[in-house]
């Protein structure tokens, strides 16, 4: 499985990924699901939001059991993240069909779609839209950066955009839901486990800083008289590093657009999206709060007007206490061990389904640490643990 899915949406030049969603890509990863998914013997259908599903087990029945995660990726990004939680969704399957293991409660494996929001500009819409996070509206006015609208994108792919919304029905089948994912730091290639519990979700957001200045010549115009958005800008930058080194959270600047982007000129605008996450509400607060103060005041200072749009936020997620406690209980059984219980500053489509069901989430260490990049890494047999740690879970809540 591993192999079929490598080569998918991987840039020649960078060796990393681009599976955006509702492209080429993204379409030849969906029909690899529906292959696994049939071969198999599993009953596959696509909801209403573009999200894949392969259920074993009557899903009217209720109470079932779901895995899985996404096949999207964020650009030139890693092989691990989301694509080996559905591989080891399939292979979890694969090795309690192995075990002739008999469910008391269906089961099904999912492909949320759009996780990463690499081409929309906002993560998780799958499995948003489903728990009602998003609505139909909010979804029609997202659009790509060439101006491609959501709806447009779906239709051209071969789905129905005006049926995407709320999916409740859909919701009240799922009795607890447990997402496989590549941990994204080194925590577990610190304390030496191959396989950690998540506990809870950092809160974190993205925001927009505008900052808007007047375009001029390059070669003409005295320092003096420039009104540089660039300078507040990247000023604004090393602010951002400086408030999260203090309050012990992280904040990044990754992403920028400057108006009119020419070499031999000064720019009318540049645009700057903030991601900031934290331990806690409090301290992610302070650290915006304190981004943003520094910005206005460095705008001020070369006559820049600053507009800062908050344009996603994901408060605290407490992964179901019970659930984790019950993977913690089922991993450790037999050995006796007790397994790591991690935090993760990166958001999931499992910290997004949390307000509607049971989830949880089993990590799979990382030796380099590195995420959203092609030098994200686990080890064959890191991944084997992970499966089998699956495959264990799901026996243990779908057997009993």
């Amino acid at each position: 499985m591993w192999r079929e899915l490598l080569p998918i949406g991987r840039h020649a030049g960078s060796g990393g990924y681009r599976r955006y969603a509702w492209t080429g890509a993204d379409a030849e990863c969906r029909e690899w699901f529906r292959e696994q998914a049939e071969a198999r013997g599993l009953a596959y259908e696509v909801d209403r939001n573009g999200n894949q599903w392969a259920w074993l087990g009557d899903p009217a029945a209720g109470d079932a059991v779901v895995t899985g995660s996404h096949l999207d990726s964020v650009p030139d990004g890693g092989a691990f993240d989301g694509p080996l939680g559905v591989v080891s969704s399939f292979a979890a399957l694969d090795e309690l069909r192995g075990r002739g293991t008999r469910f008391t409660r269906p089961l099904a494996l999912v492909n949320f779609g759009d996780e990463e929001g690499a081409r929309f500009g906002l993560a998780c819409v799958g499995s948003r839209l489903t728990a009602g996070r998003l609505t139909a509206e909010q979804a029609h006015r997202l659009t790509d950066g060439d101006g491609v609208a959501l709806p447009r994108a779906m239709e051209a792919a071969g789905y129905d955009p005006e049926a995407i919304g709320p999916d409740p029905e859909r919701l009240a089948r799922i009795g607890a839901f447990v997402e496989l994912h590549v941990e994204q730091g080194r925590a577990l290639d610190l304390s030496g486990d191959r396989v950690g519990v998540a506990s809870a979700i950092w809160p974190h957001g993205r925001w927009r800083f505008d900052f808007r200045g007047e375009a001029n010549h390059a070669g003409t115009t005295r320092l003096v008289d420039r009104r540089d958005p660039m300078l507040s800008y990247a000023q604004t930058v090393l602010a951002a590093r400086r408030e999260a080194e203090l309050a012990g959270a992280v904040a990044t600047f990754g992403k920028v657009a400057v108006e009119p982007n020419g070499v031999n000129a000064i720019p009318s605008l540049v645009r700057g999206w903030l991601d900031s996450r934290a331990a806690d509400q409090e301290t992610l607060d302070e650290v915006v709060g304190g981004v943003e103060k520094a910005a206005r005041e460095y705008a001020a200072a070369h006559g820049i007007d600053l507009d800062v749009v908050r344009e996603s936020f994901t408060p605290v997620v407490e992964f179901d206490h019970a659930l984790r406690d019950e993977l913690a209980r089922i991993l450790g059984k037999d050995t006796g061990l007790t397994v790591p219980v991690l935090g993760t500053g990166a958001g999931h489509d499992a910290g997004i389904l949390s307000g509607s069901v049971p989830t949880a989430m089993l990590f799979v260490r990382n030796p380099t640490g590195v995420s959203h990049s092609p030098a994200e890494f686990a080890a064959e047999d890191d991944c084997v643990a992970g499966v089998r740690a699956l495959a264990d879970v799901l026996e243990g809540l779908a057997c009993r």
